[in-house]
This record gives structure tokens, C-alpha cells and sequence, in this order.
């Protein structure tokens, strides 16, 4: 799996530990058991820690579902699927160490109908579960913190370096994840993000007239930006719409140009020949690829370090254990826990 990871053939991660690509075949199937000296080439090859290969938690991922591009190479799937069980597994293994582990569980509202008709059912059942959710109409500034409080693990993987993938939904031990790239725009990580929180909301409650994929996307943008919003930005009826509205729009609920301008038609603000002749503008621009202006801020996750250092302070780990959880060099994890590294940045 780290060699998946890394992108290393066997020949490859043979020459670099010195030994042949029939050795790793070995050890890769537990045929033949490194020596102390060639784990520690290994680790350093592979850019893991030696008690990587050591790790208790052996977990697997269920109902994998990729929203991939075809042209995504099956190696970097690879990778990526790695760096999620070496996530996961991490996870998990901190999930052990706690007596009452502090992650609620992913529940489905209560209040959800049993059957989704129409789009417009869609708009209603994004209302609902903000309503759940205690988060009003406003932006939702911090998307992935919003997951985690209800119980969806997110993970950022940092392999996606072409931007190839477009997310992953998995689940492991029973719970909810959602896998986003760190190399996208933060516009792109909130629609994925609120697209898969759709599959999960909405799995066997679409009507057979409604296509589950254009559902999600529906939910994703009616999650991000609710219908009131919209008309409180653009009103109820509009005869154009200036590109300028649609950034700013962008900028204040981190939903892209192209997806503000999708759902001012979907909400019928704008009529479906005014969309299509934005959408032809945006393609003149070059604006479909790389849209104008700073990107919107990417999202991150800090609950899997705040849980490690909130386990150390409450003694339920050791030092070495949180840097292990961390993959940080104890000394290093040392200096972090002193807030030395923040004090060295800052002065520069």
C-alpha cells in the first residue's frame, strides 16, 4: 500500500532499498520478512514511518463510490486509495485509544421525507437539513467543520497533484467519509463536498424520474446557496445577469460563477436562453477552465490533530504515540507542541 502510495514500481523501490524487484514481491506477500536495516531504507524510500508497517488498525473501505473523470489515470486511483487507508487507519487507531471517542455519529434527520419527486422537492430538503443543522440561511463558511460536527469524516488527500480525481465517498467502520483533493479550489472541494453529503441524504428516496447524479448536483448547489438567498441577492426576476454579480456571489458562498449561474435558472430567476448565453460568454472568456479573479479560499480539516493533541493533554496517548498518529518526527512534534515552529514562521 505504501508502495501504491508513492507511485513506486517494485523494480523502483528495489533499486532505491537495494535489493531485487523479486524481494519486494516477497515481502509484499509475506513471503520473506525484511531485515531491521532494509525496513529503514524502506521507510525512507516509501517516506512513511517504520511503525507504518507495524500499525494494529487493518481497516478496509466499503461502498467505495468515486465521482471520477475518465481520463483518471487507474494510478493515481491507486494512490489515492492508499493515502485514504493510511488516513483511515489512523483514524481509526485513535478511535481505539479514547474510552468515549468524541465524533458523533452520522445520523439521518428524522424529518427527511420518505419519497424526492421533483428538483424543487430537492431545494426543500436542502432548507430542512440547514434547519437540522442549526445553520440558518447565511454562507456556510467552514463546510468541512460543518461535516465533521454531524458526524461525516472528511478526508484531504494531498496525492490528486493533476487535479484529476473528482472525490470519493466511503465509509469505514460504519461511518460516513467523503475524500476532496487539497490541490482544488475551494469552490470545487465545498460542490463535491456538498454533492456527496447529497448521496448520503438522498440514497433510496429519489422517485425514478429523477437521475441521482443530476439530483446531488441540484442539492449540492441548493445546500450552498438556499433559494431565499438567491432572490435576496438577484431578485425574483432578472432580464440579464452581470458576470460581476455572479463573482461576487462566488466569493460570499463559495459556490463557482458556473454553478451561481446554473442555479439563478434552475430557481428561474434568469430564463434558460439568458444561461445559455452566459454560458457562451464564460466559454469566450476561457472562464469554463479557470474562472476570473482570486480563487475562493480552499477548505481544511483540524479535527484529526485537535483529537490527537486533546488525547495527549488528557493522557490517554504519549508523546510519541501523537507523533507517530501525526507522522512527525518526535523531536519536530516536540517543537510543534511548544508552538517553537509558529514562532519561528512568525518571525520570519
Amino acid at each position: 500500500r505504501a508502495r501504491a502510495a508513492s507511485g513506486l514500481s517494485m523494480k523502483a523501490l528495489g533499486e532505491a532499498v537495494g535489493v531485487s524487484a523479486n524481494m519486494i514481491k516477497k515481502y509484499e506477500h509475506d513471503i520473506s520478512m525484511p531485515s531491521s536495516s532494509v525496513l529503514i531504507k524502506l521507510s525512507e524510500a516509501l517516506q512513511v514511518r517504520s511503525e507504518y508497517f507495524f500499525r494494529p488498525s487493518k481497516i478496509e473501505l466499503s461502498s467505495v463510490e468515486y465521482r471520477k473523470r475518465a481520463d483518471t489515470p487507474k494510478s493515481i486511483l491507486k494512490r489515492i486509495e492508499a493515502d485514504v487507508l493510511d488516513q483511515a487507519e489512523r483514524w481509526q487507531e485513535l478511535a481505539n485509544l479514547w474510552p468515549n471517542f468524541p465524533v458523533p455519529e452520522f445520523t439521518v434527520p428524522e424529518s427527511l421525507p420518505d419519497r424526492i419527486s421533483t428538483l424543487e422537492e430537492i431545494d426543500k430538503l436542502a432548507d430542512l437539513v440547514r434547519a437540522e443543522w442549526r445553520l440558518g440561511l447565511n454562507p456556510i463558511t467552514d463546510l468541512i467543520g460543518t461535516l465533521e460536527l454531524n458526524g461525516i469524516l472528511v478526508i484531504v488527500t494531498e496525492v490528486d497533484e493533476q487535479t484529476k480525481f473528482d472525490g470519493l465517498q466511503t465509509s469505514i467502520s460504519g461511518k460516513p467519509v467523503i475524500v476532496v483533493s487539497a490541490n482544488w479550489p475551494g469552490d470545487r472541494q465545498r460542490f463535491t463536498l456538498a454533492h456527496e453529503l447529497g448521496h448520503l441524504l438522498m440514497h433510496n428516496r429519489l422517485s425514478l424520474d429523477l437521475e441521482e447524479e443530476h439530483a446531488c448536483n441540484r442539492f449540492a448547489s441548493a445546500f450552498l446557496i438556499p433559494a431565499s438567498s438567491m432572490h435576496q441577492q438577484l431578485g425574483l426576476k432578472r432580464h440579464k445577469l452581470e458576470p460581476q454579480e455572479l463573482y461576487l456571489l462566488k466569493q460570499e458562498y463559495g459556490l463557482s460563477m458556473q454553478g451561481c449561474l446554473y442555479r439563478s435558472a434552475n430557481l428561474n430567476i434568469i430564463t434558460e436562453r439568458v444561461r445559455k448565453s452566459l454560458f457562451i460568454y464564460f466559454s469566450s472568456q476561457g472562464w469554463r477552465k479557470l474562472e476570473p479573479g482570486k480563487p475562493y479560499p480552499k477548505e481544511t480539516t483540524l479535527l484529526f490533530k485537535q483529537l490527537v493533541y486533546r488525547a495527549l493533554g488528557e493522557g490517554i496517548i504519549s508523546e510519541s504515540k501523537a507523533a507517530e498518529l501525526l507522522v512527525m518526527p518526535v523531536m519536530k512534534f516536540h517543537q510543534a507542541r511548544k508552538l517553537e515552529l509558529q514562532d519561528a514562521v512568525a518571525g520570519q
